[in-house]
């Protein structure tokens, strides 16, 4: 490849894809969704259980077909191309999906075996080592706890050298050690040049994300860098610390002009798409000096509960 055409493929997207649409029934559980993810990127699909995210990650990557759209992953038509795009794609799903009965080296080496791999064993020595798994290499992975699970999982799907990770809830279930650790290695993986595209329902995470997309009963509701999620849906909020909260979050639900009340420990966060309006509202409280006030940032979480408002569950 010249340097021209190295140029040209780094600045395009890895996936591009529009209008992807799938049907069971009379049911659209993806409903004309595009995405474009950047290469080298963490790009988050945060939505709720049974919104299509799942569907949708399984259609970019060949496993489902849509009934309409089209695009490219990895170069490669989503449509016509969908078995060359298995070959450079590692899918994690979101069950725990290798062998119980064998060991955490015994599984990595039969899907080392499925993918034709050259230079097995020492790919198999590699992937244990670089995901802390050596020590373990014996051990049944059906006595694995979930964190340990994870790694395995992560290192089946490294083993072949992917240019595309899809990871599909990948830390459901998992302790907060063990999430934080996972997500230490996504940013590895993406540092080497890997992109990743993860679907996750927990707020927290969606941080950890160079880019989101918010997904809901299979349509998508906005997307774009994740620092900028916030500002584009416009909220303004507050933060207040003090006592008594879960009266004055019962009297703050009822007032005019205010959107969103949410606990988030010892504090609550009040949020509107009118400024004037929310600051009118929360005036009167304001002078209670029992009472802290703080015009904060609006959060991810604020901004997917707003959106979520006026969205109709697709179930029917």
């Amino acid at each position: 490849m010249n340097a021209q055409n190295a140029t040209k493929e780094a600045a395009s997207p890895v996936i591009d894809v529009k209008g992807m649409t799938k049907i069971y029934g009379t049911r659209k559980v993806v409903d004309n969704f595009d995405l474009q993810v950047p290469r080298g990127a963490v790009y988050g699909f945060l939505g709720p259980n049974g919104s299509g995210k799942t569907t949708t990650l399984r259609m970019i990557c060949g496993l489902l077909k849509p009934e309409g759209g089209s695009g490219t992953c990895l170069g490669w038509d989503v449509i016509e191309q969908s078995g060359l795009i298995k070959t450079q794609v590692g899918y994690m799903t979101q069950r725990f999906s290798l062998w119980e009965d064998l060991t955490i080296a015994e599984n990595l080496h039969f899907v080392g075996r499925m993918y034709g791999l050259e230079n097995r064993r020492e790919r198999v020595r590699s992937a244990l080592k670089n995901l802390g798994l050596s020590e373990r290499a014996n051990q049944l992975a059906g006595t694995l706890s979930g964190g340990w699970k994870q790694r395995l999982a992560l290192s089946a799907c490294m083993l072949h050298d992917p240019k595309l990770l899809l990871l599909d809830e990948p830390t459901a279930g998992v302790d907060p050690k063990a999430r934080r650790e996972f997500w230490e290695t996504i940013h590895d993986l993406s540092d080497q040049g890997v992109t990743i595209l993860v679907s996750t329902h927990y707020m927290d995470e969606a941080v950890q994300c160079d880019f989101i997309a918010y997904i809901a009963y299979g349509r998508k509701l906005i997307d774009g860098p994740s620092a900028e999620i916030a500002r584009k849906i416009g909220l303004s909020t507050w933060k207040v610390e003090g006592q008594n909260l879960g009266a004055l979050a019962k009297t703050l639900k009822a007032t005019p002009g205010i959107e969103q009340v949410a606990r988030f420990g010892t504090s609550l966060h009040i949020s509107g798409p009118d400024k004037a309006a929310l600051e009118a509202a929360i005036a009167p409280m304001r002078a209670d000096p029992a009472l802290h006030w703080t015009p904060i940032e609006t959060g991810l979480e604020e901004a997917f509960i707003h959106l979520m408002r006026d969205v109709k569950d697709n179930f029917a």
